[in-house]
């Protein structure tokens, strides 16, 4: 009796080994054939978001080669600030910044907010007075003596929303 019971036992250890086996090695190939898909589809988002990043920052004088090849005798990378800061100084004016092509239409002034220099020539920018906002197309350069010029070229101020 002795011996049948240590041979049960030793049949269900085993058993219980070899169940315990196939569970694990199962799981580990389930676990990375998990991580694989995740990883695939991380790579194709990681990608998809390079694609959108590479199309919005197609108009930009970072990724212009011809615009950059205008300023040859410029860093760009601290000629862009040059630009942005000397654009965004007239929003100190008490009248408002000067190249939003907006006079006050109430208390506040028309400041620029945000802008994108598009290449060796033009600045598109966002503006408003914390009522009304807008978008303007202005022209600059880059003068000899390293000064910035600037030339309001289009300007359109959006409908006031009633929410």
């Amino acid at each position: 009796m002795k011996k049948s019971l240590f041979l049960y036992l030793f049949i269900l250890a085993g058993l219980f080994n070899v169940f315990t086996y196939m569970y694990y090695s199962k799981a580990l190939d389930f676990e990375q054939k998990k991580y694989t898909k995740t990883a695939d589809f991380d790579k194709k988002l990681s990608d998809s978001l390079t694609n959108v990043i590479s199309d919005a920052n197609y108009f930009s004088l970072e990724n212009n080669d011809f615009a950059k090849d205008y300023f040859e005798k410029y860093d760009i990378k601290t000629l862009m600030p040059k630009i942005s800061e000397a654009l965004l100084a007239y929003n100190d004016s008490p009248a408002g910044n000067i190249y939003t092509g907006q006079e006050k239409l109430g208390d506040q002034k028309f400041i620029i907010n945000k802008l994108k220099i598009l290449n060796h020539r033009w600045i598109v920018a966002d503006y408003s007075d914390g009522t009304y906002w807008g978008n303007v197309f202005i022209k600059y350069f880059v003068n000899d003596d390293g000064s910035i010029t600037f030339k309001t070229e289009d300007t359109f101020l959006f409908p006031k929303q009633e929410y």
